[in-house]
C-alpha cells in the first residue's frame, strides 16, 4: 500500500520516513539494530512496520519490550513514541500506554483530500520540468513495482507503490513537499489497514504507468486527471461508509 540512508541522485531529496527510498528492512524481534541507541532508528522501524502492514492499528507498543529489542533505555523509546504520536501514527494515553493509531473515517477523508490537492499540483508542475533521466528513473521504479506485484510480495509492493509518489515529489527538489507527502502516505497505510481496502495492487501499478506516460509526453492536463482518478480509486475502495448490518440476517440461526 515508510531506512543511515545512502546518497541519492540529485533528482531525489533524501527524507525521513520509510516510504522514502532507500530503505532497510525492519529488525527481527530480538535483533539489535546497527544504530542501537538511536531514537530515529526506533521511529524508522516502527513506521516501516506500519507502512508494510506488519503492525496493525490498535497494537500495543510496550516501552520495555521495545527497549529490550533495541537494547536502549526506556527514555529513548519514550522519545520515539512521542515523535510518532506527533506524526499521528501512535496514540498515547495515560491509562493504556502507546498503541498504533486507529484513524477515524473523517481523518481518512481529510488525508485523501490533502493528498489530492498536493499531488495534482505536483504532477502538473513536474510535467514542465521532468528530464529524460527522471523518466528513466520512474520506468525503473515501475519495473520494480511490476515484479513485486507478480511475485505477490505484499510488503514489497506496498512499499514500492507508496514510494512512487515520494519519487515524484523528490524530483521537484522540494524537501518540504516530500516530507509532507511521506507523512500523509504513512497515515494512509494505517487507513488502509483500518478500512480493509480491496484495491488491486495491479490496478495501482497500471495507473502509475499511465501517469508516467503522461509525464513523458509533458501532458499536464492528462497527468493531473490521471493522478486525481488514481487517488479517487484508492479512496473509493476503502470502506469508509460501512453499512449497518442487518441483524436478522447476521444473527438468524442457520437452518
Amino acid at each position: 500500500m515508510s531506512p543511515s540512508p545512502r546518497k541519492l541522485p540529485s533528482s531525489r531529496i533524501p527524507v525521513r520516513t520509510p516510504t522514502r527510498p532507500p530503505r532497510k528492512a525492519a529488525p527481527e524481534a530480538g535483533a539489535v539494530p546497527a544504530t542501537a541507541g538511536s531514537t530515529a532508528r526506533i521511529v524508522e522501524s516502527i513506521t516501516t512496520a506500519i507502512v508494510e502492514r506488519r503492525l496493525m492499528p490498535g497494537t500495543k507498543l510496550a516501552e520495555q519490550k521495545i527497549a529490550d529489542i533495541f537494547e536502549v533505555s526506556r527514555t529513548l523509546v519514550r522519545q520515539a513514541l512521542n515523535q510518532l504520536s506527533r506524526d499521528r501514527l501512535v496514540t498515547l494515553e495515560a491509562s493504556r500506554g502507546a498503541r498504533v493509531a486507529e484513524p477515524s473515517v473523517e481523518e481518512a477523508r481529510q488525508v485523501f483530500e490533502v493528498r489530492n490537492m498536493l499531488e495534482a499540483a505536483m504532477v502538473g508542475r513536474l510535467c514542465a520540468e521532468i528530464t529524460p533521466a527522471q523518466v528513466a528513473e520512474l520506468r525503473a521504479h515501475l519495473r520494480d513495482e511490476q515484479a513485486a506485484v507478480r511475485r505477490t510480495d505484499v510488503s514489497g509492493r506496498t512499499r514500492l507503490l507508496a514510494d512512487f509518489h515520494i519519487v515524484l515529489a523528490n524530483m521537484l527538489g522540494n524537501e518540504t513537499l516530500a516530507q509532507m507527502l511521506a507523512d500523509l502516505l504513512s497515515r494512509c497505510s494505517l487507513i488502509a489497514l483500518m478500512y480493509q481496502s480491496s484495491h488491486s495492487a495491479g490496478h495501482s501499478y497500471d495507473e502509475h504507468v499511465a501517469i508516467v506516460d503522461a509525464l513523458e509526453r509533458r501532458d499536464a492536463r492528462a497527468a493531473v486527471k490521471l493522478m486525481q482518478a488514481h487517488l479517487h480509486h484508492v479512496e473509493h475502495n476503502l470502506q469508509l461508509d460501512p453499512r449497518a448490518p442487518n441483524l436478522g440476517a447476521v444473527l438468524r440461526p442457520t437452518p
